[in-house]
């Protein structure tokens, strides 16, 4: 590896150590073992304990052995992921070692030189200190250098080769051509540098090591063998030595070499699981579906930012890992994933559940799931871990993506129905128009009438649709709400008849000063002109029954608030309030609560419908929210 590429590497380190140290430390699990953790999609093992936020009063799970082993599994995969060494590092740095320990060994040879057999001492205790100083001192230099970056280790360079193998095999030829009769036998000492130049060198160089000490082996006989019947005997043996030195090298290559190339492409494996998985997270991260996996325990194991969204009513939930019992807002979530495991399966439509949090807020998700396992880390013969990966959406977010499939299917026939129809009605009613200037009878009379009424209905169910068709961009006007709404509700009461005091069925609460807002002033009247039909159509004839509000919010938006004391709208018609063409009138267009969030949607605005507590009077309420704007200062009395 160039010179080049060591700070690029060192970077890398330095990021991966500052990450490892900002991140929190938490359990491992099955998701970190590949993947770096930069992504919000969390990934580590669930803690039993319940979260301070929300202390938990039910007992304590016991604990899991399988799960403490699966943890410390987990480590180790991340450990040896995250790792840049290979296997001929940490074999290379065993053999420094070994030669340490070997060279302390060796020091004591001079308290053994004494004994009896032993000859030229004085050059064999030179050799065994100077061997011990060696390689002592190499070993307290690799252990210094132990934490500085280096290049992946594939073969041992020359000088390495040199400062190892090569001295090994240089001091044991020489201890063992000292006195090869000695008691001491130092010639099974090299096998050493034998073995790890199979390992770790080429196989030419292995090679090379084995036939100096087969030469050795043979010198050695050839040196203290006078006798020729007991020097062929000697000479045989060595020979057979050497061969077998010779097979060492050559296994020894053979096993590197796999290892090696085993180790790459694992290596290179992981790598790509590791891409894998990280790309996994992030298209997990960016998904507006909710995902959660759950283990058998209602643990969530991970959690994506839109799940920690939905599980809270504002902000994000904590991330995983968590318990679904730590928060009395998520039973209805955790009973609906118990009763999946224990059934073995989830339909395949979708279910609904209604979280209820604090204040009386709800939330309705429309949850999916699907089972997977994963095999046991322990043993083979242990049943498979079961997880549950729940698939979360706010229903409101259904409803609205089902609306705008509706949308666009009306967008392509609006057009064309606009122009067929017009044309026919234009004819029927010139028709109808004349008949009706000659002298009829009664029966046609009322015919001719009854024409007429649904040749208008059918001019209004036009201009509908084309008020509703997509694309069309809104006038931003700044005006004053206030005034706006004043009048439209005194328009609409003297057109239905309704006194407009303290004693009649509308009572506005509406704010003196001016409040400006970006909106059309037409658009704002079919809107709440809409909305104050669908009341008085619904709501009862007491006093107050139909109530106006206009204010402003803590967000600093306008709110326009229209609520009945009419019967309660079911779940069943909720959703679809404001699709085009749903009506639970036989004569109505379903088109009026549609084209009013059309209209919102053009000025920025949003219109929705809020059920109230069952307890309050007026439990039907639309809300409509707007943006506010500056009014100029000639525009407020203009307007009022």
């Amino acid at each position: 590896m160039t010179d080049s590429a060591q700070p690029e590497r060192r970077g890398g380190d330095r990021r991966q150590s500052d990450r490892r140290q900002g991140r929190p430390a938490v359990d491992e699990s099955w998701f970190g073992a590949l993947g770096d953790g930069d992504t919000g999609f969390q990934s580590d093992d669930v803690h039993d304990a319940p979260r301070p936020a929300a202390p938990d009063t039910r007992a304590p799970a016991a604990p899991d052995p399988q799960h403490d082993v699966q943890r410390q599994q987990t480590r180790e995969a991340r450990r040896v992921a995250t790792s840049s060494d290979t296997a001929l590092r940490r074999v290379f740095r065993t053999y420094v070692t070994a030669r340490a320990v070997l060279g302390l060994l060796l020091a004591l040879v001079p308290w053994v030189v004494t004994l009896p057999n032993v000859h030229n001492p004085l050059p064999l205790i030179l050799l065994c200190l100077a061997y011990a100083a060696q390689s002592i001192s190499l070993w307290m230099l690799s252990q210094v250098r132990a934490d500085e970056p280096a290049p992946p280790m594939t073969r041992l360079g020359r000088r390495q080769w040199l400062a190892t193998a090569g001295v090994d095999l240089l001091v044991f030829a020489a201890l063992h051509l000292i006195d090869p009769g000695a008691n001491l036998n130092f010639g099974a000492l090299l096998v050493l540098p034998v073995l790890m130049s199979g390992v770790m060198t080429t196989r030419l160089v292995a090679a090379g090591t084995a036939a100096v000490v087969a030469l050795v082996l043979l010198g050695g006989v050839w040196r203290t063998t006078s006798d020729l019947a007991d020097g062929s005997v000697l000479l045989t043996q060595a020979g057979l030595a050497g061969i077998g030195v010779f097979m060492i090298a050559l296994l020894a290559s053979e096993f590197s070499g796999r290892l090696v190339r085993e180790e790459m492409a694992a290596r290179g494996s992981l790598e790509i699981a590791r891409q894998q998985a990280q790309l996994n997270r992030l298209v997990i991260d960016e998904m507006t579906e909710g995902v959660l996996v759950v283990d058998r325990r209602a643990r969530v194991r991970a959690a994506n930012p839109a799940a920690r969204a939905l599980l809270v009513p504002s902000g994000l939930a904590d991330a995983a890992p968590f318990p679904l019992h730590s928060r009395d807002a998520w039973a209805t979530l955790q009973a609906a994933v118990e009763r999946a495991f224990e059934q073995g399966s989830w339909p395949e439509s979708a279910r609904e559940l209604r979280l209820m949090f604090d204040g009386g807020v709800s939330r309705t998700l429309q949850v999916r799931a699907r089972f997977t396992r994963r095999r046991s880390l322990e043993r083979e013969g242990a049943p498979p871990e079961e997880f549950c990966v729940v698939f979360l959406e706010d229903l409101h977010t259904v409803q609205a993506r089902s609306r705008q499939e509706k949308l666009a299917a009306m967008g392509r026939v609006s057009a064309g129905i606009a122009h067929e129809i017009r044309n026919p009605l234009a004819a029927i009613a010139q028709a109808n128009a004349l008949l009706l200037e000659d002298v009829l009878s009664n029966d046609q009379l009322h015919l001719s009438r009854m024409v007429a009424d649904n040749v208008d209905r059918l001019k209004r169910i036009v201009d509908d649709v084309m008020e509703a068709a997509p694309g069309a961009v809104g006038e931003h006007r700044v005006l004053d709400a206030s005034a706006v709404v004043r009048n439209v509700c005194a328009d609409w009461a003297r057109t239905v008849q309704l006194p407009l005091d303290e004693h009649g069925r509308l009572q506005l609460d509406l704010p003196h000063a001016p409040l400006g807002v970006a909106f059309d002033p037409d658009h704002l009247r079919r809107v709440l002109i809409n909305l104050l039909d669908n009341a008085h159509r619904h709501a009862s004839d007491a006093r107050g029954a139909i109530r106006v509000q206009l204010g402003a919010n803590d967000e600093g938006a306008a709110v326009l608030a229209v609520a009945s004391d009419g019967a309660a709208i079911g779940a069943d018609v909720e959703r679809h309030l404001f699709e085009p063409f749903f009506s639970t009138r036989s004569r109505g267009t379903g088109l009026g609560l549609y084209i009013c969030r059309e209209l919102c949607v053009r000025h920025g605005a949003s219109i929705e419908f809020q059920p109230l507590d069952g307890g309050q009077r007026h439990r039907n309420e639309f809300r409509v929210t707007m943006q506010r704007a500056a009014l100029a200062a000639q525009e407020a009395p203009s307007q009022a």
